[in-house]
């Protein structure tokens, strides 16, 4: 009787043992912070990157080796399927393409990080190569958002600058003469020259470049 009074005390101890030693462990953490992951140093957050349509361009190009169904095109050795049956040594133009990952933070300047070329389609001819591009690449005359114009001085020189704001919502600054500085400086809308990129595999996505002014 006494052993079975003996044990029963021992476990008891080791059970409230256990728990002491849990709550304790448990106030010994450190709380996380309410906003960890973060540095709080006023500065925002960079927004996601994302990937548009930058350019394209054509080039002649050469058919090398033929490699199952696909074509090495030279000088570059790149690979693209051969959909119109070339023959080694054909002479062919190349639709070539150029994205970019494009991010756009607090500040709302822009961070764009350029792709290598490469190839898209073959045509057979420069024509329709050409008329291809046509569609991806057009220039429109349209008005945007002028969010202010400024002027800078550096040893009794002085240079001007517009800031845009383009319909991809990013910002971009262009030097501008004092004529135009003057003229735009009280205004908020800007007529300007864009070059609308369109994404060859959906056509309603598009990145629009800065080409010049409207005068």
């Amino acid at each position: 009787m006494n052993n079975q009074r003996l044990f029963s005390f021992v476990l008891f101890g080791v059970v409230v043992f256990l728990v002491l030693w849990l709550i304790g462990s448990q106030f010994g953490k450190e709380k996380p912070a309410v906003f960890a992951g973060s540095s709080n140093t006023g500065q925002g957050t960079a927004a996601a990157s994302q990937s548009v349509p930058w350019d394209y361009k054509i080039v002649e190009a050469t058919v090398g080796d033929l490699i199952n169904g696909d074509m090495v095109l030279l000088p570059d050795n790149l690979l693209l399927p051969n959909d119109q049956n070339y023959a080694t040594g054909d002479k062919v133009w190349v639709l070539q393409y150029m994205s970019a990952a494009m991010s756009t933070g607090a500040d709302n300047k822009s961070s764009i990080s350029l792709s290598s070329w490469q190839p898209i389609k073959s045509y057979k001819s420069k024509d329709q190569a050409d008329e291809a591009l046509k569609s991806l690449k057009e220039q429109i005359n349209t008005e945007v958002d002028l969010v202010g114009v400024y002027k800078t001085e550096y040893n009794g020189q002085f240079r001007e600058f517009a800031v845009l704001t383009l319909p991809t919502g990013n910002q971009i600054k262009q030097p501008i003469s004092e004529e135009r500085y003057n003229e735009m400086k009280n205004e908020k809308k800007a007529k300007v020259v864009l070059e609308e990129v369109h994404d060859y595999g959906n056509y309603d996505s598009a990145m629009a470049k800065f080409r010049g002014w409207v005068d």
